[in-house]
């Protein structure tokens, strides 16, 4: 009889079991960090006090219901020892009517009351020691709990007042999601500002270079154009200036006379300054 020889797994493979253990701690340190950014101490304070008060009031129903059946037991005592005060009195008045049968009967049936008296005194007792129990539990309970209510009351303040701290300070350093899309958007309108900036200063460099022309400037706004508007500007001061010396006024020397066209007279210049050289 043989027996086959158990497979070995493949040398490289994953043990199953290994695989979910690791699932697992994955899964619950998952589930951990969860709860415990879902968890808030305040309200689990309050529900452990709620707990607590809960079981207070456990606590006091039970020294309640103790109570009612220690005061339901010593009723009937009472009642118990009123049949043995009127056993009492039927066995004297049947002695007194000479009827020592009766009186017989009567004292036995006291007799047998007896021990039903006993017998809830005992229960009497106990129940009575039970309720000191509970009353005393439940006053060290009851310190607890007000103990407790004054911690956690504490401590809800503390919390409040770091969360808001915190808050406080994530806002005023930047950090926190709305704090941060301000920032964006103010970095965004600073760049588009300095964009706008500077192509707003590369346009006036290309007007001033003559590389584009100026459509609000009339006649066009060429460079020739606007050399030409320059030495205009220039002989109608130079026309002026010689007939504020000549005695003439400035539009009788730009519009004609001696001077003609100014910028003939400018060439005229330029020649007899070069004749009275050579």
């Amino acid at each position: 009889m043989s027996f086959a020889a158990p497979r070995s797994r493949p040398e490289g493979a994953a043990d199953p079991m290994s695989l979910w253990k690791r699932f697992t701690l994955i899964f619950k340190s998952k589930a951990s960090q969860a709860l415990d950014r879902a968890e808030d101490p305040r309200q689990t304070l309050d529900y452990s006090y709620q707990r607590q008060v809960e079981m207070l009031s456990k606590v006091r129903r039970g020294v309640a219901d103790v109570a009612t059946s220690r005061k339901r037991v010593e009723l009937q005592v009472a009642q118990l020892e009123q049949q043995q005060a009127k056993l009492s009195a039927q066995a004297q008045k049947a002695i007194d009517m000479e009827r020592e049968d009766l009186a017989r009967e009567a004292l036995t049936r006291k007799s047998g009351l007896n021990a039903q008296i006993a017998d809830l005194r005992t229960q009497h007792a106990n129940l009575q020691g039970e309720e000191e129990k509970l009353t005393l539990a439940q006053q060290r309970l009851q310190a607890k709990v007000e103990a407790f209510r004054t911690r956690k009351e504490t401590i809800k303040a503390t919390y409040t007042a770091a969360e808001a701290q915190t808050k406080i300070n994530e806002a005023l350093s930047g950090v926190s999601e709305e704090m941060g899309d301000v920032g964006m958007a103010v970095q965004r309108a600073e760049d588009k500002t300095a964009q706008m900036q500077a192509r707003a200063g590369a346009i006036d460099e290309l007007l001033a270079s003559g590389a584009l022309d100026d459509v609000t400037q009339p006649g066009g706004g060429d460079d020739i154009s606007r050399e030409l508007d320059s030495l205009s500007s220039a002989a109608d001061v130079e026309a002026e200036l010689a007939a504020l010396k000549g005695g003439k006024s400035a539009p009788e020397a730009i519009e004609g006379g001696e001077g003609g066209d100014i910028l003939r007279s400018e060439s005229e210049k330029v020649e007899s300054e070069d004749e009275g050289r050579s």
